[in-house]
């Protein structure tokens, strides 16, 4: 079992930036494919970002690359999602999310087998 704790969320402007941390306990989570999501009021999960389990490989939606970075550290078992250049049509809940795999990543929510609690984050402009 996997236990994934999202943080670093919060209310910024237009243009400043977050950095996402989703820190997970209970397995090691090297071998683990992780994805970001988020959830803006009345809509359904988005994604965002995906990396895979050696931090080497990663992929963006649309709508933010050029603008948000996945990594992650396998020694402190967290994987990082850098915002910069947040725009209001960012504001959602932000998910991380994980399934075991060291070959690939996943795009849909329901790919994953651990999710976080979320962390809010909200852009005005």
């Amino acid at each position: 079992q996997v236990q994934l704790v999202e943080s670093g969320g919060g209310s910024v402007q237009t243009g400043d930036s977050l950095r996402l941390s989703c820190a997970a306990s209970g397995h090691t989570f090297s071998s683990y494919a992780v994805g970001w999501f988020r959830q803006a009021p009345g809509k359904e999960h988005e994604f965002v970002a995906a990396i895979n389990w050696s931090g080497g490989s990663t992929h963006y939606a649309d709508s933010v690359k050029g603008r948000f970075t996945g990594s992650r550290d396998h020694a402190k078992n967290t994987v990082y999602l850098q915002m910069d250049s947040l725009k209001p049509e960012d504001t959602a809940v932000y998910y991380c999310a994980a399934r075991y795999s060291r070959s690939t990543y996943y795009y849909e929510w329901n790919e994953y087998d651990y999710w976080g609690q979320g962390t809010q984050v909200t852009v005005s402009s």
